[in-house]
């Protein structure tokens, strides 16, 4: 890294500026070399790149809330922070905070009660019947392009397979399923969108789907079924209280929002190393127990959640820094991925990397991603078939460019590290 470089980056806006989308790690190794816990100079924002001081944050409740988890900065705080505690000012702004209502923002005891709805659902005997479906689901969608030869990944397999697999654990009757992808902008090849006004529905997806599964709940509850929408609307709270089904449906919301999140991102950052890396796809074509290391090394290089905040609720110490109370930490997962300290040869994809679980793209504490196994066993069965069903995957050069200088889109946010498209090319399996 040059002078001007490393000048760049001391003045860049990491929020805004996009330049830093396609691969921001040069940023974080910036930011960490200076050190691990260092101050983004235009929000005041606290950057956390090292391993070991963002599990102290991800793991401490007490001292850090989740009230700011999915927007950071933005927008600003409803309150001037005061005192050297801020706890009960939180709580009393909370309601105009974004997403309040949703899991991904909560402190316990409310995020407690509120997993605790999800804990009904994610039990080894439903994620058991859950994987005998990704199988099926997974020759389904391939099914729907294979003879072509080539495909754009996102929008031919990642999108609708994680999108229906979530459908199928939470419950959603498979004659809805046609609907979920249609209004969710995953339709089926060839189908017909009909009545269903999908570009209402994509402003708010969160919205639609809130309502949806209110109506599922609230006629299980009616009337409960043998089926896993009963168990879901008949759940208790930990104390035995019988939670709104506004909340139940919010739980249900979020995993399916989230879960569907994660697991595109792992398959197409999958696929990308596949198609790049001729040498890993050997290597798994040739000893498939291999793959789930694959799928842990992806998630390793590649997190799905660039970015995810936290507030300093008490005057604390994080490292060498002190951390005033109503201060906004940034945990980056895909540059904790990469510490040097942690993990050897961090920029280096590698099938033998011993500690490769040790990652954080699934968070840590209690908000750990819900869905983390799920997506492992989506990324793993996935992998398996389309290894099965495809031979040679190769990056399209005509979409991306040669291999000595390919390109690639990805999502521009700061929260997200996605792909926005990846487009192969492959031999269909006779």
């Amino acid at each position: 890294m040059t002078a001007d470089f490393a000048a760049d980056f001391d003045t860049v806006d990491y929020f805004t500026d996009q330049s830093l989308v396609p691969d921001p790690h040069p940023y974080f190794d910036h930011l960490r070399s200076k050190c691990p816990v260092v101050r983004e100079p235009h929000y005041g924002v606290l950057a956390i790149t090292g391993y070991d001081e963002a599990n102290t944050v991800l793991k401490d409740t007490d001292t850090f809330s989740s009230c700011i988890a999915v927007a950071g900065p933005f927008p600003p705080l409803p309150f001037t922070p005061e005192g050297d505690d801020i706890t009960d000012q939180i709580t009393a702004h909370r309601p105009l905070m974004p997403m309040f209502e949703h899991m991904v923002t909560m402190d316990p005891p409310d995020h407690t009660d509120a997993r605790s709805l999800l804990n009904r659902l994610l039990t080894p005997s439903r994620l058991k019947e859950n994987e005998d479906f990704m199988w099926r689901l997974a020759d389904e969608c391939l099914d729907d392009f294979i003879g072509d030869g080539k495909c754009e990944f996102l929008s031919a397999y990642a999108k609708p397979f994680s999108l229906l697999v979530i459908a199928d654990l939470l419950g959603v009757p498979h004659e809805d399923h046609d609907e979920f992808r249609t209004v969710l902008g995953s339709p089926r090849p060839g189908s017909v969108v009909g009545s269903l006004d999908h570009e209402s529905v994509g402003s708010n997806p969160l919205q639609w789907l809130d309502e949806k599964f209110i109506s599922y709940l609230e006629d299980r509850r009616a009337t409960p079924r043998n089926d896993v929408l009963t168990a879901l609307a008949t759940a208790k709270y930990p104390d035995g209280s019988t939670p709104p089904v506004l909340e139940v449906a919010r739980s249900a919301t979020f995993l399916f929002a989230a879960g569907q999140e994660t697991t595109t991102k792992l398959l197409s950052a999958s696929l990308k190393v596949l198609g790049d890396r001729p040498d890993i796809q050997e290597a798994l074509r040739k000893d498939r127990s291999r793959i789930p290391i694959f799928v842990e090394e992806a998630l390793r290089m590649d997190a799905p959640v660039k970015s995810q905040f936290r507030l300093a609720k008490k005057n604390t110490t994080v490292g060498d820094m002190d951390v005033p109370a109503g201060t906004t930490l940034m945990v980056c997962p895909g540059a904790v991925n990469r510490d040097p300290v942690r993990f050897a040869n961090p920029h280096e994809f590698s099938l033998d990397r011993k500690n490769v679980r040790e990652h954080i793209a699934f968070g840590r504490g209690v908000h750990s991603c819900p869905g983390g196994p799920l997506a492992r066993v989506e990324g793993r069965v996935s992998i398996e078939r389309i290894l099965d069903r495809m031979l040679d995957i190769e990056i399209d050069a005509d979409k991306h460019g040669p291999a000595t200088g390919r390109s690639y889109s990805y999502e521009p946010t700061f929260i997200l590290r996605g792909l926005t498209e990846i487009n192969i090319t492959f031999t269909p399996v006779a």
